[in-house]
């Protein structure tokens, strides 16, 4: 791995139109393109921390990178390059920004809806089914235990939030909001994706619990769009550490979560920033994930 990178906790790219800036990502226009900056901003319980933490935005972005390329064969995505050398011209006066944690992206018009796939009861899936027997209104076996793997992968289609938690919804609902036929293929690729995601990850010593995915019609075809199978956008479980009826730890915020709940934060901003222990734990799980999957170190 390089020296360290540059740490990135917001952008301000002159001359570009900023388009959004959420939690993690600044989103701006490019011409017919769109250039997407992963920062190192962490959020947690909502919240978005003071303290960044290396390599996050390039893990994010290098990540959803290999993904892109290994899925290639089973749904068209909306890279053009992830390699900010490659970038054009004007861009790269830019590039101490840039490098390692931005992508050019074709302009897709997005699915209002969030691709869920679970093949493990966590999270919101395991609260619900403690209460009423179902994950995300799917009626599920009685008798599992909180982390336990799932007969097969669900589909939970979530609606969009900008801020705050998404939504759960049905597939019928879904169905209402993008149509019956386009509802049915979001749900097949996602399904498709995430188990052939979870069976390579598996190899490799990761647990893949659940996923989120994002799809926009490009072209008029189906693409898959943002961040895809990173430690922020899926639940990532260290094989060796999971057992069913605990929650095991997490290739992502857990240190953060951890401190927060140790200091007792009442989950409301301002967030205090963090101690270097805890960015330096975490800098590391984002890393390790990386380079389990990828098979070697970011560099």
């Amino acid at each position: 791995m390089a020296g360290e990178p540059n740490l990135c906790v917001q952008t301000e790219l002159e001359g570009l139109k900023l388009l959004r800036r959420g939690k993690v990502r600044d989103l701006y226009e490019y011409g017919d393109k769109l250039l997407l900056v992963a920062t190192d901003r962490i959020s947690a319980f909502d919240v978005v921390l003071p303290t960044p933490i290396p390599y996050k935005g390039a893990v994010l972005t290098q990540l959803s990178r290999f993904w892109f390329d290994k899925f290639e064969d089973l749904v068209p995505n909306h890279l053009v390059c992830a390699d900010a050398a490659g970038f054009p011209a004007d861009l790269q006066r830019f590039r101490d920004v840039l490098d390692m944690r931005s992508m050019l992206a074709v302009k897709a018009e997005m699915f209002p809806v969030e691709c869920v796939a679970r093949g493990y009861l966590a999270g919101s899936g395991w609260k619900e089914y403690q209460e009423r027997g179902t994950a995300c209104g799917v009626r599920l076996p009685a008798g599992l235990k909180e982390c336990d793997r799932l007969p097969e992968p669900i589909f939970t289609p979530a609606t969009k939030a900008d801020e705050g938690h998404d939504m759960n919804i049905s597939f019928e609902q879904a169905a209402g909001i993008v149509g019956a036929d386009s509802a049915a293929k979001l749900r097949d690729l996602t399904l498709g994706i995430y188990s052939r995601a979870a069976a390579y990850a598996l190899e490799r010593g990761i647990i893949i619990a659940d996923v989120k995915f994002e799809f926009g019609v490009y072209d008029g075809k189906i693409i898959l769009c943002d961040e895809v199978l990173t430690p922020d956008s899926s639940r990532f479980w260290p094989l060796a550490e999971y057992a069913p009826g605990k929650n095991p730890p997490s290739f992502d915020k857990q240190y953060v979560r951890d401190y927060l709940e140790e200091i007792k934060f009442d989950k409301r901003p301002p967030a205090p920033e963090l101690p270097a222990a805890v960015v330096e734990g975490t800098r590391d799980k984002y890393l390790e994930a990386y380079r389990l999957l990828a098979g070697k170190p970011l560099a």
